[in-house]
């Protein structure tokens, strides 16, 4: 099994996003993290689907998005050509004495400590999915209370590839 990222352009249509989610649950096809937002133009939104399977799955799955109506584009973001980033947040019981211990932790990996209470830090942290498991890896020695992540979105690099609409 190999994991794939798709990165689909839509028509920024009502129920796009359930008519895609449908395609792989009729299926069995499972995924992994699915973002989804509208680009630069309005009339369309960018979603980026993390799946896995082997060869066959994965060019099934590819064939079956590309026949629906909506769907613009469809294409592989492979990872030595594309920038891949996941938003996630942390929220970590903490008491005063073991707070700087934590928040040094969070500079370390560039994350940012955006909410703090008497009991509890919120931290965000940015970055490849690798860069996100490490840190949550390191917080295992405190209470993680509760853990939100977006899931990859990510875009292929350079000029290659952009796709105009008129």
């Amino acid at each position: 099994m190999q994991k794939r990222v798709f990165q689909l352009l839509v028509d920024n249509t009502s129920g796009v996003l359930s008519r895609i989610a449908g395609l792989f649950s009729r299926r069995g096809y499972n995924i992994d993290s699915i973002t989804a937002g509208v680009t630069a133009d309005p009339r369309f939104t960018r979603i980026t689907i993390v799946t896995d399977g082997d060869d066959e799955i994965l060019e099934q799955i590819e064939k079956q998005l590309a026949k629906l109506i909506d769907v613009r584009d469809i294409r592989t973001l492979e990872p030595e050509n594309s920038v891949y980033r996941e938003l996630c947040m942390i929220k970590v019981e903490v008491d005063s004495h073991a707070r700087p211990g934590i928040i040094a932790m969070a500079d370390v990996f560039r994350a940012n400590v955006v909410d703090v209470a008497p009991d509890a830090l919120i931290i965000e942290v940015t970055g490849n999915q690798s860069k996100v498991d490490a840190f949550i890896n390191l917080l295992a020695d405190y209470r993680i209370l509760e853990i939100a992540r977006t899931g990859i979105a990510g875009l292929q690099r350079g000029t290659e590839g952009v796709i105009w609409f008129d």
